[in-house]
């Protein structure tokens, strides 16, 4: 896991339909999409997941469902993305098989020494700074947070909260291999560039 990493927030779009805004920011560079629904019926977030997985074939960028392993299984998905309080690592791993994408959050560092044990594709930092959009977790890790998992973890990290173009070349010196971003693409007026910019300093 290397690169921009796309976490979709339907709200932040603007109106615009999120198919657009995924479709721009893997134009931009992203390299992963993570569909994020807490609010929609399972019929609907399958039928969205189908259609972003259909725009991001082109680009061979895996598509990553948020907590639902029941939606990625039904479409298909690469990869699947759980938290602390969604279906335990060790089950989802058994269900999606060896070959998917799982990536396990860490709010506590109880939970960053519990991965160690795991066999997870990367540990999600969350959240790194403070962000409305992550309003469920346990306080921000900071830059020092996040260098002190990078020299434990034997995992690649993708950090998650608050991330954007003032701050992520920060977020990758202290030691992330992927920065998730929402709002910073979600919320941009131009996702492809708002990507694009954000490619740029990851791989500075």
């Amino acid at each position: 896991m290397k690169g921009l990493y796309l976490v979709t927030d339907r709200g932040l779009c603007g109106g615009r339909p999120l198919e657009d805004v995924v479709l721009r920011s893997v134009k931009g560079g992203a390299r992963y999409v993570q569909i994020r629904e807490k609010d929609q019926s399972t019929r609907d977030f399958i039928e969205e997941a189908l259609r972003i997985k259909e725009i991001l074939a082109p680009f061979r960028v895996p598509l990553i469902i948020n907590d639902r392993v029941d939606v990625a299984l039904a479409t298909k998905a690469e990869g699947v993305h759980v938290g602390q309080d969604d279906m335990p690592y060790t089950m989802a791993r058994s269900l999606m098989g060896p070959g998917a994408i799982v990536g396990l959050s860490v709010e506590t560092w109880e939970d960053v020494e519990k991965a160690e044990g795991l066999d997870c594709d990367y540990i999600g930092v969350s959240p790194v700074f403070e962000t409305p959009t992550k309003t469920d977790t346990k306080g921000a890790w900071g830059l020092d947070g996040l260098a002190r998992i990078k020299a434990f973890s034997r995992h690649r990290l993708v950090a998650i909260g608050g991330i954007n173009a003032s701050n992520a070349a920060q977020v990758t010196a202290a030691g992330a291999d992927s920065l998730a971003v929402v709002s910073g693409i979600c919320a941009a007026d131009d996702p492809e560039a708002a990507s694009r910019e954000l490619v740029g300093l990851i791989e500075k």
